[in-house]
């Protein structure tokens, strides 16, 4: 089974040749190329990945696209600034696939200084918290590397195109009452200045569009309503969360 992995991309012709050349064997990789103004998008098609131009800007924008783009039943949408190893995929994408999640997250662990800075960190473990107090869901990271049905994701009333995109992703999931697991992934320092912690401009928009979200959050619907899995799959299990 072939799995599409959504890496949303601006300007990281730094980091794409490792990040392309470590995909493992059975996934295959979609660059949404969000208006590089570097060779991003000519070194994506180099190593052989799938090039989507996205005209409109914001991080959300660029994941859209990409799965529009793709067409496995699995996706796996990742960051691609070599922060993560692709070779840690399965991690995310076997849970789903044996039908023991809706959505998983890869929990940040984090591998050398400067992986993760601090005023970052300290802003997930905030929005983590809030998740858990507000609506119940039981995650310590909103890891940037994850993996779902792809359906199922477009089918989510998803409405943000910028960087709340991730937050809400998993707080629509958990109004329809998708089992959410997350599991350690290794975190490494990225290649190049982060669009988000990396200036003053994106944490400010970063911090606005996740308050939006979190101002949008209702209740969970009462009964479970897991991610629909495939005919040929197997009955899911009954409905759980994990941390």
């Amino acid at each position: 089974m072939e799995i599409d992995v959504v890496l949303p991309c601006l300007n990281e012709a730094g980091a794409l040749p490792w990040v392309l050349s470590r995909m493992p064997s059975g996934y295959r990789p979609i660059v949404a190329d969000n208006g590089s103004t570097d060779d991003s998008a000519a070194i994506a098609a180099a190593y052989g990945a799938y090039v989507v131009p996205v005209p409109q800007r914001g991080f959300g924008a660029a994941c859209h696209a990409g799965l529009l783009a793709a067409s496995s039943d699995i996706v796996c949408i990742m960051d691609a600034d070599a922060s993560f190893d692709p070779g840690d995929l399965p991690l995310v994408a076997d849970p789903v696939a044996a039908g023991d999640a809706d959505l998983m997250l890869g929990r940040r662990s984090v591998q050398g200084k400067g992986a993760w800075p601090l005023h970052a960190r300290i802003g997930n473990r905030v929005l983590a918290a809030e998740l858990r107090r507000r609506i119940g869901v039981p995650v310590s990271d909103l890891g940037p590397m994850r993996a779902a049905r792809r359906e199922a994701l477009l089918a989510l009333p998803m409405s943000d195109r910028r960087f709340g995109y991730p937050l809400e992703m998993v707080v629509r999931a958990a109004e329809a009452r998708w089992r959410i697991v997350e599991t350690a992934v290794p975190y490494y320092p990225r290649t190049g200045k982060s669009k988000v912690t990396g200036t003053v401009g994106g944490t400010v928009r970063t911090v606005r569009d996740m308050r939006r979200v979190l101002a949008s959050i209702t209740a969970p619907t009462s009964a479970p309503a897991p991610a629909p899995a495939p005919a040929s799959a197997p009955a899911p299990i009954a409905a759980q969360a994990s941390s």
